[in-house]
């Protein structure tokens, strides 16, 4: 089955082909105009997509060398993310579908990380642990089958990306912060500070990461820090400190989940999962609990329609079913479990 995937959930504008589960293309178009409000704005976002998408998709097509008259089916995002986002991807994927008199498969954006390994040529063995970390969802999931989950365990408060953005703020590093972090903390002292790991006490899989973020801001108060005249070697040990204390809580409790249920693959999925400290640290972690991770590239971690199109074709073998055109965007929707 060829099929056209769209992923419009936040600020990339984004397109797949896949023919039976096999990626032949996948276009992303980022959003540059936000990196300068420190956040995304939903009204720029929204607009952007309505330029993008079309562009988006027709080079989708000409990359997969494919005519828009083969498609078979339509997969979209259809939450959670920004709502007039969410609108733009989704009125698009039904015209299209309306147009062409072929089926539209809505998909959970969270479905979409959960799969993204599976887009790599090496895939994991169900059942495995998953631990998927972007800016918006910290979570743990015990994936038993195609589309059976467990929720082991998510955050209380911030996500891991969303406290990488709020650090890289403080410090004024800008917007994302996820990478510059990353960068930089290869070049500090990670044992220079000693930030707050909580929920590391028994058999939690839950997640808080806020104590960290105010941990750090506390810590810049008091040495009366000023981000526009920044001490280079204090800035990176703070980012080597910080991201060796979330690196810890989401080594440890994703091991713990591997051991617990037995399984030997993890994957790692979402925007954090391109971080290279936690890469390194989770991969010799998993060999303790006899498991292998499995991490998508550094561009399927990001969103892109490539694993919304994976995702749609794991449901569509499951369940065989399709929705129509009445889907509509949920903006706060939760994954099924």
């Amino acid at each position: 089955m060829n099929l056209l995937a769209i992923e419009s959930s936040c600020d990339e504008c984004s397109a797949a082909v896949l023919e039976d589960g096999d990626l032949k293309s996948v276009v992303i178009s980022s959003q540059l105009i936000h990196s300068e409000y420190g956040g995304v704005v939903p009204e720029l976002a929204s607009r952007a997509h309505m330029e993008l998408i079309v562009p988006v998709v027709e080079e989708s097509l000409k990359k997969a060398s494919i005519s828009k008259d083969a498609i078979e089916s339509v997969a979209v995002t259809y939450g959670p993310g920004l709502a007039g986002s969410l609108i733009v991807g989704i009125s698009f994927a039904k015209a299209f579908a309306s147009s062409m008199g072929i089926p539209v498969v809505g998909v959970n954006h969270m479905e979409g990380h959960l799969y993204s390994a599976f887009l790599e040529e090496e895939k994991p063995e169900f059942p495995f642990v998953a631990l998927v970390v972007s800016g918006g969802h910290s979570m743990l999931i015990h994936v038993r089958a195609p589309f059976t989950h467990e929720l082991l365990g998510q955050t209380r408060d911030d996500a891991a990306g969303e406290a990488f953005d709020k650090v890289a703020k403080l410090l004024g590093l800008g917007y994302p912060g996820g990478p510059v972090i990353d960068k930089l903390a290869k070049e500090g002292d990670p044992k220079a500070f000693k930030f707050p790991r909580a929920f590391m006490d028994g058999d939690s899989f839950e997640f808080s990461f806020s104590g960290i973020k105010t941990s750090v801001l506390y810590l810049l108060r008091e040495l009366n820090y000023d981000p526009e005249k920044p001490d280079e070697k204090l800035v990176r040990d703070i980012c080597a400190s910080f991201q060796a204390a979330v690196i810890d809580v989401l080594v440890a409790k994703t091991t713990n989940a591997a051991r617990k249920f037995g399984v030997r693959s993890i994957v790692v999925a979402g925007g954090v999962a391109a971080n290279r400290g936690l890469r390194t640290a989770l991969q010799a972690s998993a060999e303790t609990a006899g498991a292998r991770v499995f991490f998508p590239r550094p561009l399927y971690c990001t969103d892109n329609a490539a694993m919304i199109g994976i995702a749609a074709h794991f449901k569509y073998l499951k369940t065989g079913l399709v929705t129509d055109l009445t889907l509509k965007p949920t903006p706060n929707l939760a994954l099924s479990f």
